[in-house]
């Protein structure tokens, strides 16, 4: 997983199996349902959501390379 190779410590949800994890997706999504879905939300609270695997979009919300 890229994030895990990155050292980068995150929540998976599997969307598919839980409906709690489905309903919040799709909240936070605008009704997105695909997958993947990445929401990072910063230390100041902001929220960036990223729709597919996006590896730039990725890197530059999280200040890496």
């Amino acid at each position: 997983d890229y994030l895990a190779s990155k050292n980068i410590a995150f929540t998976e949800k599997l969307v598919d199996i839980d409906e709690a994890a489905r309903e919040e997706m799709s909240a936070v999504s605008g009704g997105f349902l695909g997958v993947p879905f990445t929401l990072i939300i910063r230390d100041d609270g902001t929220k960036e959501t990223i729709l597919g695997f996006d590896q730039g979009k990725i890197n530059s919300t999280l200040g890496i390379t």
